[in-house]
């Protein structure tokens, strides 16, 4: 009874937390870096989804042309479009081109592990990931060992909180106060001396369906070979015993056979009376 009432709380108080924390994006996404961004996108995909994405090659769009609009010789902090915590910081570890290039091959920006504000992003065990303000941003999908994180555009297309409020409704005005477990917060966000602790854990998230299987193709073999061992130990023990019998019956000089206690066919009596 009490394992169910606490399976009833926790499932209340799931249901409970909405997604952007019932907030809806920042109006500004709209027009981000001069972009034209579909804010009827932004807000179904960001806020009211957890599986889908935006189209894949629609930072690519005319009225989007993502890539022009970044400054090619300089980094570019990525807020929350929700609540204007820092995302990622971009390109970092590689050149602009190595980064344009790889979130062209695969239709969405792509981040590495040096470039996630790790402190402000969750990244659930199937590959789910949002920001620590429940903004749906994407899915992990390691390449070779190392996460590479495929990010929906119109949800890191968000501006510092702290500049969001001069120019966001009243009623939709996200403070830095709100969020304040853990978070680094946009005003405390030094792009220059962040180190992610992604770097150190890439490709160790925890993966349960590779895990179970990882775990069945090694626990399987070796019972196999447990069990196998056990039945041919079991095996020659058997023979031994019988071999040690069989030769017990047949060598020993001192074994005398059976004599037989039938007077009638106890042919070594008949006539050796005196």
């Amino acid at each position: 009874m009490f394992a169910v009432s606490i399976l009833v709380v926790s499932v209340a108080a799931a249901a409970s937390e909405e997604q952007c924390t019932g907030k809806d994006p920042m109006s500004s996404v709209a027009t981000f870096l001069g972009m034209e961004l579909d804010y009827d996108l932004a807000d179904r995909i960001c806020c009211h989804n957890h599986h889908y994405a935006e189209p894949k090659g629609y930072h690519e769009w005319p009225e989007v042309d993502f890539y022009s609009k970044l400054d090619p010789t300089q980094e570019t902090v990525f807020y929350d479009s929700v609540c204007g915590i820092p995302l990622f910081v971009a390109p970092r570890g590689r050149t602009f081109e190595e980064f344009v290039e790889e979130s062209l091959h695969h239709g969405w920006p792509s981040f590495r592990p040096a470039e996630i504000i790790s402190e402000n992003v969750i990244i659930h065990d199937d590959g789910r990931m949002e920001s620590k303000c429940s903004t749906h941003l994407g899915h992990n999908l390691p390449n070779d060992g190392i996460d590479r994180y495929c990010i929906d555009l119109v949800c890191i297309a968000g501006i510092p909180a702290i500049q969001a409020n001069s120019t966001t409704s009243v009623e939709n005005i996200t403070t830095e106060k709100e969020f304040d477990n853990g978070i680094i917060q946009a005003s405390e966000f030094n792009a220059t001396l962040y180190e992610s602790s992604a770097v150190e854990n890439s490709g160790k998230h925890p993966k349960t369906k590779n895990r179970v299987f990882l775990a069945v193709g090694i626990i399987v073999p070796l019972l196999l070979i447990f069990v196998g061992s056990i039945f041919l130990k079991r095996r020659k023990a058997s023979r031994n015993d019988n071999s040690v019998s069989i030769k017990t019956l047949s060598s020993d000089p001192e074994q005398q056979p059976p004599v037989s206690t039938d007077a009638g066919i106890d042919t070594d009596n008949e006539g050796s009376s005196l």
